[in-house]
């Protein structure tokens, strides 16, 4: 089954190359890209661990264990976009299973290449979405 991906907002890309003006601004050590896939990843951690409770934050317990969300724990990941700090949720019972950064994973290698290989060969951002999820193995998955 392929699900539609939906096309990024104009207003969301174009608040995001604000400031561009070289390469740098974007895929350089202080650029967006660094912070952006931090962002995405952390939320994607979340979305995960909602799945996993089948309950979101502060919302009532829906699970028969009563487990809940326990904090956060620090880790370094390492790829081509450099060394990048993240926060992997955790839940009481110590049952969260990550999937986007497995437990103890701490390289996370060839996806900055893969984006910018993907757009310099004139795909357009929709088209990398989708060579994003059917592709998804990349990803640690």
């Amino acid at each position: 089954m392929t699900v539609e991906m939906k096309p990024l907002p104009t207003e969301l890309i174009d608040a995001l190359l604000a400031d561009y003006k070289k390469p740098e601004d974007l895929i350089g050590q202080n650029g967006i890209l660094k912070p952006l896939i931090k962002a995405l990843v952390e939320r994607a951690l979340q979305a995960e661990l909602t799945d996993h409770l089948g309950h979101g934050k502060n919302e009532l317990v829906a699970n028969e264990a009563g487990n809940t969300r326990n904090g956060r724990s620090k880790k370094t990941l390492k790829g081509d976009f450099g060394e990048l700090p993240i926060e992997i949720p955790r839940d009481r019972a110590g049952t969260f299973e990550p999937q986007i950064i497995t437990k103890h994973q701490t390289r996370w290698s060839g996806f900055d290449d893969k984006i910018l290989s993907l757009y310099a060969r004139g795909m357009t951002v929709r088209e990398i979405q989708s060579h994003l999820q059917a592709h998804a193995d990349f990803l640690g998955n």
